[in-house]
């Protein structure tokens, strides 16, 4: 809170509350995704069409992100990302406590409500209160700390799992309790803070975005081969055990904190086109050697590199930051998202019961073919992009309207 003098204290500014609104949420979702695989087969007696179902179904609520414009109306956006902390945080504390097939259905949809709108809102908040010459970096800072958050959640999910044996339900109810602390420090801790422009309180669509919103859709369907079927392939195919997963997660984001803020630099220095270019060679990469892999260390090791290049994802915020108006970052924000789940709705249900059946190969040749969509998409990036400068094809003409 202010001091007694009202102003904030020298760390309560944005960068500092970004980096805790960043930390909090991927706590309680580390330890949900490193337990879901095992709680979902051993627990819950799912196939890959139930895992499939469910991954579907944590979708919905990301479709529907661009609902949280509207909710501007009612709250400001500071408040708005503490109610979704708190919400996911719910969701995930009580999913032990209904081990079946449509309780875990509900509690996942829950949860996902507040994971999509925290994230939503805490993309909108970077791009308003952070200047363009130092967002990328902050902006790298922020996938650090939640890395940070995440290797804490994993390292104790580990140590309790291979040392004292706590059940599924606890575990879960640990997760989803220190978010929920989380969000009520935040809105405690912090005072009003203002973005540089007001926001527009409406969907807004516009074309000149257009290359933005499909590298946005290819983004979310690349993201589902990782997060539904790159995770149940160790699982499944090469029988990972939760305590393995959990030291995998942890090594994971241990590369990931100590690479994110050096990938938030090199897009400063290299531009958003040179950044997502070498993104998409290396998923086109990754996913081939999905296919074939049939070693569970070369599988490890996949998954690291995959994760890694989430934190190429600041190149595509902060092409947006540079060629949008200032008062379109909110709305642009909420409908982003929802373009980023289109596919994200579809592809696990799909792929989980037509190409996983068929060949978990398969899955994998089909995320390859979405990096080479999005390599072809990325070409099309300026090497200075700002208004007026989008795309180098496809230009809208400025006599053209804009929305």
């Amino acid at each position: 809170m202010p001091d007694n003098t009202g102003r904030a204290k020298s760390w309560q500014s944005p960068e500092v509350c970004l980096v805790l609104i960043a930390a909090a949420g991927p706590f309680s979702f580390a330890i949900w995704m490193a337990l879901l695989n095992n709680f979902s087969v051993e627990v819950a007696n799912f196939t890959g069409r139930e895992i499939g179902i469910l991954q579907s179904l944590r979708e919905i609520p990301g479709f529907l992100a661009f609902t949280a414009v509207f909710l501007l109306l009612l709250m400001r956006e500071q408040v708005l990302v503490v109610v979704s902390l708190a919400l996911l945080g719910f969701g995930i504390a009580i999913t032990g406590l209904l081990p079946s097939e449509y309780g875990l259905y509900f509690t996942t949809v829950l949860m996902s409500i507040g994971f999509h709108y925290y994230e939503t809102v805490q993309m909108s908040l970077s791009l308003q209160w952070l200047p363009k010459d130092r967002a990328p970096r902050v902006m790298g800072w922020q996938l650090s700390a939640k890395s940070v958050a995440s290797i804490v959640a994993y390292g104790t999910l580990w140590l309790l799992l291979e040392s004292f044996d706590v059940p599924f339900a606890w575990l879960f109810a640990l997760g989803g309790g220190v978010t929920i602390a989380m969000a009520f420090f935040i809105w405690a801790a912090f005072p009003r803070i203002d973005g540089h422009e007001p926001q527009h309180k409406k969907m807004i669509l516009k074309k000149r975005y257009w290359l933005y919103y499909a590298l946005t859709f290819m983004g979310g369907a690349r993201r589902q081969i990782f997060v539904v079927f790159a995770g149940f392939l160790l699982v499944e195919k090469f029988g990972f055990s939760a305590a393995t997963v959990a030291a995998l997660y942890l090594a994971d984001q241990v590369v990931t904190s100590l690479i994110s803020p050096k990938i938030g630099s090199y897009i400063t220095r290299f531009g958003e086109r040179t950044m997502l270019i070498v993104e998409y060679i290396g998923l086109i990469i990754v996913f081939g050697s999905y296919a074939v892999v049939e070693s569970p260390i070369i599988a490890a090791a996949l998954y690291v590199i995959d994760h890694v290049f989430f934190s190429f994802a600041i190149a595509q915020k902060s092409y947006l930051q540079k060629i949008a108006d200032g008062r379109d970052i909110a709305a642009t924000s909420s409908v982003s998202f929802s373009i980023n789940h289109i596919a994200a709705v579809v592809i696990p249900w799909a792929f989980g019961a037509y190409l996983w059946v068929l060949s978990p190969s398969y899955v994998f040749i089909a995320g390859a073919g979405m990096a080479v969509v999005s390599l072809i998409l990325s070409l099309n990036v300026p090497r200075h992009p700002e208004p007026g400068n989008e795309v180098l094809f496809g230009k809208i003409p400025a006599a053209a309207p804009a929305e």
